[in-house]
């Protein structure tokens, strides 16, 4: 095992101590390490997350089960067209796209580049949202007053396509969505997006088993090391304000697509 394997291992541990922390936010981290730490092509790399993304969030659904700050029917309305949405980009949509995309002079624009620049144009606006105070959701939606399922099933199947291009779990989309379109508090709306996460990410993987190879035995040790990570994440959070740490881990994810962008690039 060299430097870097030994580093995507540890990054499996900060994917979940983060989880455990900040309550979210830390899977976006999962393709870039799969990628450029254990060397696994972008496609492999983004079936990978989403079973990560997926197993993780059932923890931290479990969890806000139990406290009650699950909203079942406003999670089903919202999952239906994610689920139909992610399973469909992953089995059908995802294999079709051609390897060669196209060239400009010299460059060749590829399927790996493509999936790799969506995911930091992805990881750029959940930076956004970590970094931006929580405050303002809550504002607009005290100045809201329609209950709008229509536009939740619309978001549920456009957030499902971005699951399943770049295998995060979406939660940036989600969370907003729950507050703004189904009037939900801020703890039951985080607690909602981590079901549907789960469930979603999950069904999306079952995609890509009829795709690909999966090596499970990494795939396995990878989530149990970020599930550890999960725990040892909210045991810290009883001594450590997660919200503040919230905006400087959202920082590092903006720099990090900005890394992704520049290498893909150039």
């Amino acid at each position: 095992m060299d430097i870097t394997q030994i580093l995507g291992y540890f990054g499996a541990l900060l994917i979940g101590v983060v989880l455990g922390l900040i309550g979210g936010g830390g899977s976006i981290l999962t393709v870039p390490i799969f990628v450029y730490l254990m060397v696994i092509n972008p496609v492999t790399a983004t079936a990978y997350s989403l079973f990560v993304v997926g197993v993780s969030s059932a923890f931290g659904a479990f969890q806000n089960i139990k406290k009650g700050l699950v909203d079942f029917k406003t999670a089903i309305i919202f999952a239906i067209p994610a689920f139909i949405a992610v399973y469909l980009t992953r089995r059908f949509l995802i294999p079709i796209i051609p390897s060669e995309m196209f060239t400009f002079g010299n460059f060749i624009f590829t399927k790996d580049i493509a999936i790799m620049l969506f995911f930091a144009i992805i990881m750029a606006l959940a930076s956004f949202t970590m970094i931006r105070d929580k405050k303002e959701y809550r504002a607009i939606a005290s100045e809201t007053t329609i209950f709008n399922y229509p536009l939740i099933l619309i978001e549920g199947f456009v957030v499902g396509i971005l699951t399943g291009f770049v295998g995060a779990g979406g939660g940036f989309l989600i969370i907003p969505a729950l507050v703004l379109l189904a009037k939900l508090p801020m703890k039951k709306a985080v607690g909602t997006s981590l079901l549907i996460i789960a469930v979603k990410s999950l069904i999306g993987f079952i995609g890509d088993v009829e795709n690909l190879e999966i090596e499970w035995t990494f795939l396995l040790i990878f989530t149990a090391i970020s599930v550890i990570g999960i725990f040892i994440g909210t045991y810290f959070s009883n001594f450590i304000d997660g919200k503040k740490l919230k905006k400087g881990f959202g920082w590092f994810v903006l720099i990090m697509a900005i890394y992704i962008i520049i290498k893909e690039l150039f």
